[in-house]
């Protein structure tokens, strides 16, 4: 699933392919919307909330989608191929005077009155990359559940938007401690732990990769996701892997990090 700095990217952008222009292609394949017909208004703009991608478009309609594991959208010019996999993958088409946003395999393609984004984005958290970003009540909702397990809590999009499994397991790293360490073990360094994911994320997010060492080579951008078994980059010792759930790996040092983990 891609990191809230990713879905800052896209859109950006979006929103300079298509803002301030009317639509002359529009075309939402997918039933509940196979009808629409967008066709002449005016794009006023993309603009991410956490994960979520909302396309504004005069009188009052915005475009919301969400790219989960495996949607992009991608933009073509006149003539150019669209590659972005094949046509029955296509769920979005936006097209306006010499550019077009295709959007493949995305599972969310909702349009609704713009007045109306709250019943879609409403219940997120403080967006790490938003205007509305509030460290302290980050740490007030991540507070909440002293029991839950880190990894799961930063992973929540309603305690803070935009962590994804990257970002998860290398704050848990910095933290010093395991992805299923309760969150009450890292009470005293919350305040940290979410300046530390803004600072992150918003370093990134003009630049791919997601890195958080200081080292930018291949291979050492991380201090432990996707190195299982490879060495610690701070002491040496094998990196673990498990699963948090069954779609995303944890990655962990042993002897770095405290707290319970699968055997």
């Amino acid at each position: 699933m891609p990191e809230g700095d990713s879905v800052h990217r896209v859109a950006g952008q979006l929103d300079r392919a298509l803002t301030g222009l009317p639509l002359l292609t529009a075309d939402l394949r997918v039933p509940a919307h196979a009808t629409a017909d967008l066709t002449g208004r005016r794009v006023l703009g993309t603009v991410p909330r956490g994960k979520h991608l909302l396309t504004r478009f005069d009188g009052g309609l915005t475009l919301h989608t969400h790219l989960r594991m495996d949607g992009r959208w991608a933009l073509y010019g006149p003539g150019q191929r669209w590659t972005g996999g094949p046509g029955h993958q296509i769920r979005a088409v936006l097209g306006v005077e010499g550019r077009t946003a295709v959007g493949y395999r995305l599972p969310v393609v909702q349009l609704l009155r713009t007045v109306e984004e709250d019943s879609v984005v409403g219940h997120l958290g403080p967006d790490l990359l938003g205007p509305d970003w509030d460290p302290a009540e980050a740490v007030r909702r991540l507070a909440a559940d002293p029991e839950r397990a880190l990894g799961a809590a930063l992973l929540d999009q309603r305690n803070l938007a935009g962590i994804g499994n990257i970002y998860a397991n290398e704050l848990c790293f910095l933290a010093a401690l395991t992805p299923w360490a309760p969150v009450a073990d890292a009470r005293p360094v919350l305040d940290r732990l979410a300046a530390r994911a803004h600072q992150l994320l918003d370093a990134n997010r003009e630049r791919p990769g997601h890195p958080t060492t200081p080292d930018p080579r291949p291979g050492r951008q991380h201090w432990v996701y996707g190195r299982a078994s490879r060495p610690c980059l701070r002491c040496g010792t094998p990196v673990r892997t498990a699963r948090h759930d069954r779609e995303r790996p944890a990655y962990w040092c042993p002897r770095c990090q405290r707290g319970p983990a699968p055997r």
